[in-house]
């Protein structure tokens, strides 16, 4: 039971470092996860979606405390529970944010984090597969793990959004991740072949085999082993049956924004009040494990359709669904081979902006409300944009409910805390509203769903906002990189105060990044596999 590192949760980042850090054969690295191996059928199929984010397996399916600001409710939480993590149950959308969000972390004295310091490790991660100019190719790698490319076939109302941009004076972008995100477009996809390209499947597919990289599932790490101020091992439980995991090197969290705090805290390491709640005794006091927590947060304008182009559970829809199994089945293709959010695109609330500061997810069908609610899909013909406000000044935490290590994370955003969250989504509302009623959707738009026609005033759309606002699914930034007294981890992403223990996901996150999170989360542990190596030179 000893190994060279110790690598917490198999999910995106994770999966990443076990394939980096056990490739030479001179290190044995041990990857825990929590959840199944990534056998079931959904994952592979990206329609599967709807399925894994109402969570019928792998699936945390957590949910927050209830939001003051968002009407008094409790938020839906989707968190992977499997080997891929949330890149075995997301949209598979691949955007990495702006050149700006990089070079702010730099900024903050993330030193090595800055744009030009990042895009190699972005680059190393991806095969792009995907028509490219000459001016974008700098930004693409050609021979890294993850596949990305171009789905084997769109829904054509995807393109309908995407001319009615255009018509609105938004302009046309085919490489969200070349020179600059702005404009409107088809999002670039994790998947070959009809099929996810998950990081597990990307990075543990060759790795797997490894002699020196031990893969343990349905295995829950407990509590992190400190001895004389360092990370030694771990506790695991599996089976039932409780047991002891040594690290002669490093004990790595990568169990994403809102279990990796949980971990810290419930080994003795973070604020002192919260651990005294609990009855933990404080082995290393670090104030900022769990503070910071940020989230996208996204409103949906949902519109009835006219026309029958739009993916539906509708009865007249059943013939082409029949259809659909066959052209999968036989070349990937049609509608089980749709990611449903296919376009969108990064636009400004003003002309002023200095960079985009909104999201468009578009999907052609109903809303189906984190698939907890598919009526609406079974019923009717829709469209929804998805408006996104990128980075929300709203800051929230992650505590703990108890000291029971199998009981969930106490997750607490503070949605819409601050009032220029809400100021900016009613913004992207009017903009996006101004886009649907484009020429090019005359002959598919019957009525305006949500927030409706009657919704038109300022404090109307600030109601609907503050009651129907959902997650993105985009938590960051509770293990906070810096060298602060608030940060946790420094800019090598080592705990502070506690030597062999690092954080490698997307907690580490100074601020949230104005894109979909797993490209970035992707990009961390490729960077951190390189400072892993580095150290144990």
């Amino acid at each position: 039971m000893d190994y060279d590192y110790l690598i917490v949760g198999g999910g995106s980042a994770g999966c990443v470092l076990a394939a980096r850090l056990s490739h030479s054969g001179r290190y044995r690295v041990c990857l825990i996860e929590a959840g199944p191996p990534d056998r079931n059928p959904a994952i592979h199929i990206p329609f599967g979606v709807v399925a894994l984010v109402r969570g019928w397996f792998c699936n945390w399916k957590f949910w927050s405390e209830p939001q003051p600001q968002a009407g008094g409710r409790r938020l839906y939480q989707p968190r992977g529970k499997t080997l891929g993590g949330c890149s075995s149950i997301n949209a598979m959308v691949c955007t990495r944010g702006h050149r700006w969000d990089y070079d702010h972390w730099a900024e903050l004295g993330c030193e090595g984090w800055a744009y030009e310091d990042v895009l190699p490790y972005f680059r190393k991660s991806e095969t792009y597969r995907a028509p490219l100019n000459a001016d974008d190719a700098r930004y693409h790698g050609s021979d890294g793990p993850l596949n990305v490319g171009l789905r084997q076939s769109d829904n054509p109302m995807s393109q309908v959004f995407i001319d009615a941009a255009v018509q609105a004076g938004y302009p046309h972008n085919d490489d969200f991740n070349g020179r600059t995100p702005e404009g409107a477009g088809h999002y670039k996809v994790f998947q070959k072949n009809g099929r996810r390209y998950s990081n597990a499947r990307a990075y543990l597919g060759e790795a797997a085999g490894r002699g020196n990289l031990t893969i343990l599932t349905d295995a829950q790490v407990t509590e992190v082993l400190l001895r004389d101020g360092r990370a030694v091992g771990v506790s695991v439980l599996r089976g039932g049956r409780e047991q002891t995991l040594n690290a002669t090197r490093e004990v790595i969290l990568s169990a994403g924004a809102l279990q990796s705090p949980q971990l810290l805290m419930l080994s003795g390491i973070g604020p002192r009040a919260e651990l005294e709640k609990h009855g933990i005794p404080v082995r290393h006091e670090l104030a900022g494990v769990g503070e910071n927590l940020q989230d996208h947060l996204d409103v949906i304008i949902e519109t009835r359709a006219r026309t029958r182009l739009g993916v539906s559970l509708h009865p007249t829809s059943w013939g082409r669904l029949l259809l659909s199994l066959v052209q999968y089945l036989f070349g990937g293709r049609g509608p089980l081979g749709s990611n449903i959010a296919e376009a969108g695109g990064f636009f400004k609330s003003t002309a002023d902006a200095a960079i985009p500061d909104l999201q468009w997810h578009f999907a052609p069908a109903a809303n189906v409300h984190h698939g907890l609610d598919l009526s609406g899909l079974a019923s009717r013909y829709a469209y929804v944009a998805y408006v996104c406000p990128l980075r929300p000044h709203s800051r929230g935490r992650v505590g703990l409910h108890s000291r029971d290590p199998l009981a969930p994370p106490l997750i607490d955003p503070r949605y819409l805390s601050d009032e220029r969250d809400v100021e900016l989504t009613l913004k992207g509302i009017r903009l996006t509203r101004e886009v649907l009623a484009q020429q090019a959707f005359d002959p598919h738009r019957d009525a305006e769903l949500a927030p409706g026609p009657q919704c038109q005033s300022d404090e109307d759309l600030k109601r609907w906002i503050r009651d129907t606002a959902e997650s993105v699914y985009h938590p960051v930034g509770t293990c906070r990189m810096g060298t602060d007294a608030m940060a946790v981890v420094d800019p090598q992403l080592r705990v502070h105060g506690i030597d062999g223990l690092r954080v490698v996901d997307a907690s580490i996150m100074p601020t949230l990044v104005g894109s979909n999170t797993n490209a970035p989360t992707t990009m961390i542990a490729e960077k951190a596999a390189d400072l892993i190596l580095a150290a144990a030179a």
